[in-house]
């Protein structure tokens, strides 16, 4: 399995098909589950009871708060304008990125095949549908969906039942 030294696994962590998981340099918090083709590289921090999704890509950069559910396929970027070279025509090195923190607070859930740009916020309980694009911020308690992402649901106490019955997530 390529699981670096520098890899902080907390108690009870659970990666299914090892050898099929590359963890760099990053922490995993206590009982999170991390399913195959999952790369999570360093300076990446995943929280307490996690579910990683196979096939998701976690970069430098990103913070996943506790209790968070990550779909298959999800894709976080870390530097919003990539390049391949600087202006003056030279190869870019890893001192010439410009990682920005992009973060998903406590128990938010993030459908399959989402991808979201450097530098959002992912509030608390916030659900971002399959295949949305999330390039803003997204408030506590609401549900978004498309590209880009935007606001069609809020979660409340009256309509947690019914989101219950309509999506199986939360």
């Amino acid at each position: 399995m390529p699981v670096q030294r520098d890899v902080q696994l907390g108690r009870e962590v659970k990666i299914f098909h090892s050898d099929l998981v590359n963890l760099y340099g990053c922490t995993i918090g206590d009982e999170t589950k991390i399913g195959a083709f999952v790369e999570i590289q360093k300076n990446a921090v995943v929280g307490k009871r996690c579910k990683i999704s196979s096939h998701t890509f976690i970069c430098e950069g990103v913070v996943i708060e506790d209790e968070v559910f990550i779909g298959h396929g999800v894709m976080f970027t870390n530097d919003l304008y990539p390049r391949a070279t600087l202006p003056d025509g030279i190869l870019q090195t890893e001192a010439d990125w410009c990682v920005i923190e992009t973060r998903v607070k406590n128990r938010a859930s993030i459908g399959s095949n989402a991808t979201i740009i450097a530098g959002v916020t992912i509030g608390e309980n916030a659900i971002v549908g399959a295949g949305a694009v999330v390039s803003n911020d997204v408030p506590n308690n609401v549900i978004i969906v498309g590209n880009p992402a935007r606001i069609v649901r809020t979660i409340d106490e009256r309509n947690i039942p019914e989101i219950k019955e309509r999506l199986s997530v939360i």
